[in-house]
């Protein structure tokens, strides 16, 4: 019964201590690309940056890549004037 109770404790510690170990795992990226640890590893660490745990980048208060904020930011219109061009032909 002993080393049954024991048993029990130590799968208890384990289980508990693998769910905090994978909360902790880091991301890396390369120009604003997502690439993971093994990645890393074959390809070599040249420009590869730890990913922030916070969004650098919002638009209207949701995370956003650089080329989502270039997408989403608003165009400026640029309207011809009337005369401008016509009375050139």
């Amino acid at each position: 019964m002993r080393v049954l109770t024991m048993i029990a404790v130590a799968g208890a510690v384990i289980a508990s201590s693998t769910g905090a170990f994978a909360g902790e795992l880091p991301s890396y990226e390369v120009k604003s690309l997502p690439i993971s640890t093994m990645q890393v590893q074959v390809l070599g660490s040249a420009g590869v940056e730890e990913q922030s745990a916070a969004p650098a980048m919002t638009v209207a208060g949701m995370p956003a890549s650089p080329a989502q904020v270039s997408v989403l930011s608003p165009r400026v219109k640029r309207l011809a004037s009337a005369g401008s061009g016509s009375e050139a032909r």
